[in-house]
């Protein structure tokens, strides 16, 4: 396992030397031109009013949303049976995937409340695959450390925490060795990390982090590239739309797969710096010059005001609207597991 750091020169303050996104207070902020976080009162307080009154509502969800659960775990053990790379949704922005042999986790939120000690919004899916139905995992990948990204209830049951390697954005690394891993890299973006034939890329996203009342960004958010000898993977984490993801895309692209988060967007005023809407996710995807894009972050989990099953329509009509084949825009069902096609541009260090 080697890890190395990308010299950015481009990225530093002109005074100091410092990167962009490192304040000196020991803080970070967002990449340049991205939109700014604001949270008026005028638009907070309704929200807040009205997110509390739906978290005593029942979702409705369809039937074609969810594999059952039988289903779920006898489609991954024919994957996992066969050679080849793959993704199963688990729900909300947690993936299994499996690149270059390797089987990696992405921000496990599994358990069922996005919050504290039981509190905060329910989930109102389970997750795909149980926890104790799920394969060893080789790679933990955190994106940040809000609620339902980084599960502290999921974290504890996850068993082989001497063989996973976990990595996350600088900052986090303690708190998952407090919990018992033993392998737990921080990375900054723009760090690469090698792992056999896997090559993981800790890349800037658009968001910002909060665990506790008083630790507002301080500790770092990212996306993450996964590339292997087949496949060239872009997991967004949670983010906002910015200028950011073209300089990605030329400076680590072409992706074969980018996972978007399409959901979580209203008041559009107060989540703009936060999420995308499905729309800015096509955008994304594009900028980062994927061929296949699969949205996340939606179908869980009411964190905004958007109808919960609204995301996926728009993620669809703005993948026509932008030309993209009906084949190369995935909406997948929560436990559902897809094949990722072998690419010939996919190998490194074809431009590390």
């Amino acid at each position: 396992m080697t890890k190395t750091k990308t010299d950015r020169k481009s990225d530093a303050s002109p005074t100091d030397g410092r990167p962009w996104h490192h304040l000196p207070d020991g803080k970070f902020r967002n990449p340049e031109g991205s939109p700014k976080k604001s949270v008026p009162l005028r638009v907070a307080l309704p929200y807040f009013a009205e997110m509390f009154g739906r978290s005593f509502n029942k979702i409705e969800v369809p039937t074609s949303h969810v594999l059952p659960r039988d289903q779920a775990n006898r489609q991954l053990r024919e994957f996992l049976d066969q050679s080849g790379d793959f993704i199963t949704w688990l729900g909300h922005a947690s993936f299994l995937c499996r690149i270059a042999g390797k089987i990696i986790l992405t921000d496990p939120y599994l358990t069922s409340y996005a919050g504290p000690a039981g509190f905060g919004p329910k989930r109102y899916v389970k997750s795909g695959i149980a926890i104790r139905d799920l394969p060893p995992i080789d790679v933990l990948v955190v994106s940040h450390n809000h609620y339902d990204h980084l599960d502290e209830r999921a974290l504890a049951q996850l068993p082989d925490k001497n063989r996973t390697t976990v990595l996350v954005p600088l900052n986090l690394g303690e708190f998952f060795r407090k919990r018992g891993f033993a392998h737990v890299v921080e990375m900054d973006w723009y760090d690469d990390l090698v792992v056999n034939d896997l090559k993981v890329t800790a890349l800037p996203v658009v968001h910002w982090s909060r665990r506790v009342g008083f630790d507002h960004n301080t500790s770092l958010w990212a996306g993450f590239a996964f590339r292997g000898p087949d496949h060239h993977l872009f997991f967004g984490g949670d983010s906002g739309y910015g200028p950011v993801f073209k300089d990605t895309g030329e400076r680590y692209g072409p992706f074969d797969t980018a996972l978007l988060g399409i959901g979580a967007y209203a008041p559009r005023e107060m989540m703009k710096a936060s999420h995308a809407t499905p729309e800015e996710a096509v955008q994304m995807g594009l900028d980062l010059k994927a061929k296949t894009l699969v949205g996340m972050h939606w179908g869980t989990v009411v964190l905004t005001q958007e109808p919960p099953f609204e995301p996926p329509e728009r993620f669809v009509e703005a993948g026509k609207t932008a030309g993209l084949a009906d084949d190369d825009v995935w909406v997948m069902k929560i436990g559902e597991s897809r094949r990722l096609a072998a690419s010939d541009t996919a190998g490194w260090p074809s431009n590390a």
